[in-house]
């Protein structure tokens, strides 16, 4: 196992550096420095003027050197203007001579500066990761259980009317995308004048101090703005909701063809024949194996959750890390769209990384070559 661990940790590294070659190379291409440089200055700028302001910034050198400056195994760039000024990648012209760093990378922990955000990229990530780790949370803590139950429950009497049903809701759940949940949830749930909201205060449920439920004019908050710093289940479960639902169909499908197949096994058979209450059967014998499957589907959600928020986060106006996604992409901010992507990249492979030796200990028959 120890063995296995090491080669994987290797093959991920070595993934990891390459896919974040990619997106360097990708994030600095001319077009996209031309755009940078125009956004910091002004968009009149003539063609000498774009090359100055890269060229005063490092940003014109080979991508393999502007590259090897990133990660922070190269000595940054160092600029001496006319006048005598010395700035570079580490320092400004204000740092003490005796205070300039030589390397500032990633590796130095330094992700380099938000030209949109006009702040540390470290800063930055923490909070936004902090933001959508939270929602994350939430949804995975509904949907998981939520999926494994209807997966369940459907396959362990295929064919069944109960099965049919259940896997007509998955089906539809997951052939409905967020925005689309999402803009119903919001139309039914946390609108004043359509859905239900206006039906409970006429009621009599809602509305007034004393109501069931609460004073306010909706049943839910259509944003989430609010539970960035203070959460609570009417501005938080419509996001919750509108991301669980799109994902549970997909494990609950995957979990119910994983029973299904355990329940036709010889030993299950034996089970019955041997008069073995039908809940025992499942719970002891056939659940186990059957998350096998399901549980690789599990772990497959995680980055999905992570860089598949962008649509809610954007449509609730929750700033998490999707938003950051987006933001960085929209204002061409390059420093903080490679330390998004690099987390991207960090998150899939170690989710990768847990599934394949969690197979081992759902069932210890699987062996390591």
């Amino acid at each position: 196992m120890g063995l296995f661990i090491l080669r994987r940790l290797g093959v991920m590294l070595l993934t990891a550096l390459c896919l974040t070659f990619i997106v360097f190379w990708l994030t600095n291409l001319y077009p996209n420095l031309e755009k940078l440089a125009k956004n910091q200055g002004n968009f009149r700028m003539s063609d000498e003027a774009v090359a100055s302001y890269l060229g005063d910034r490092g940003y014109l050198r080979s991508t393999p050197v502007k590259f090897g400056e990133w990660l922070g195994v190269v000595p940054g760039w160092v600029n001496e203007a006319e006048d005598g000024t010395i700035t570079g990648r580490c320092f400004t012209s204000d740092t003490p001579e005796a205070d300039r760093p030589t390397r500032c990378g990633v590796l130095q922990g330094d992700w380099g500066y938000s030209t949109f955000a006009k702040d540390e990229v470290n800063a930055i990530l923490v909070t936004r990761l902090a933001k959508t780790g939270k929602l994350m949370l939430c949804v995975l803590l509904l949907m998981v259980p939520a999926a494994l139950i209807v997966g369940v429950l459907a396959g362990m009497r295929e064919g069944s009317k109960l099965d049919r049903s259940l896997s007509t809701f998955s089906i539809a759940t997951t052939a409905t995308p967020e925005y689309v949940s999402g803009v119903i949830f919001i139309a039914l749930l946390a609108s004043s004048k359509f859905g239900i909201s206006p039906l409970l205060i006429e009621w009599g449920l809602m509305g007034t101090d004393d109501s069931l439920f609460g004073k306010g004019k909706t049943l839910f908050f259509g944003s989430a703005t609010k539970a960035m710093d203070d959460a609570n289940f009417w501005n938080f479960f419509l996001p919750v909701l509108t991301i669980s639902l799109y994902g549970m169909g997909y494990i609950a499908r995957m979990t119910r063809a994983s029973m299904t197949e355990v329940m036709t096994a010889q030993y299950i058979r034996t089970a019955r024949l041997k008069g073995v209450k039908f809940s025992d059967i499942v719970l002891k014998h056939a659940l186990r194996n059957a998350l096998i499957a399901p549980f690789t589907v599990i772990m497959l959600q995680i980055p999905w959750l992570l860089n598949g928020v962008v649509i809610v986060e954007t449509l609730f106006n929750y700033k998490g890390f999707g938003w950051l996604l987006v933001q960085a992409a929209g204002n061409n901010d390059i420093e903080l769209l490679l330390a998004v992507s690099v987390v991207s990249v960090a998150v899939v492979l170690l989710t990768q990384l847990i599934s394949d030796i969690g197979y081992v200990y759902l069932n210890p028959r699987i062996r390591i070559s």
